[in-house]
């Protein structure tokens, strides 16, 4: 009797851990499956660009849609984006420039076949894959379209909280691209003529509130 009430000891704490493995598992899974943070199409989004020029450069911002933020929930202490999605279209004719001659730059930087196609399709950007290279600091591939041209980037996203925050609470994205991997002689376009060294770089920043 004595040996069976010590046999069956060990195995009800066998079965007790059995169990609570399952559940701990199952609900992993899960938590797998849920999204922390999503918006979708905010009408105050916006996204800021400029293209340099030797020692200035033309500042300009525009309106975002369909903005995503996809976030996967996680239970351990990792870093909490490196699961993220991130989606948002940009439209070329929102394009306003930040300066005193504003309108006539803004003109400009409006110019047919500069970003503004025949078509007039957005500017579009979905995220590919996510490297984390520190505590809430990431590198985002992805695809950029612009005036239907698709072609790889990278960007890099900070993720700014509280200390005692778990998840942040704005994102800033940011990053630069080469007008020249989608045919675009800024320069040209803008000015009339390319310059010995044509302006290439447009840089993008983005911050953006998480819900």
């Amino acid at each position: 009797m004595k040996k069976i009430q010590k046999l069956g000891f060990p195995l009800m704490l066998l079965l007790l851990i059995i169990v609570v493995s399952g559940y701990a598992k199952g609900t992993s899974t899960n938590n797998k499956n849920k999204t922390f943070s999503a918006q979708e199409n905010k009408q105050n989004q916006t996204i800021n660009l400029f293209v340099t020029h030797g020692h200035c450069s033309t500042p300009f911002g525009g309106i975002v849609s369909n903005l995503m933020v996809n976030v996967p929930t996680r239970e351990d202490l990792g870093n909490p984006l490196e699961n993220m999605r991130i989606s948002f279209a940009v439209d070329p004719n929102s394009f306003n420039v930040c300066a005193r001659d504003g309108d006539e730059l803004t003109a400009r930087i409006k110019t047919p076949g500069l970003f503004v196609s025949e078509n007039n399709e957005k500017m579009f950007f979905k995220s590919t894959a996510v490297y984390t290279m520190g505590l809430d600091w990431y590198q985002v591939n992805g695809k950029l379209s612009i005036k239907g041209v698709e072609k790889e980037v990278k960007f890099f996203v900070s993720g700014i909280r509280d200390s005692k925050e778990a998840m942040a609470s704005i994102i800033v994205i940011e990053g630069q691209v080469n007008l020249f991997d989608w045919g675009i002689d800024y320069d040209k376009i803008v000015n009339g003529k390319s310059d010995t060294v044509p302006t290439k770089m447009m840089h993008i920043n983005m911050k953006i509130k998480m819900s």
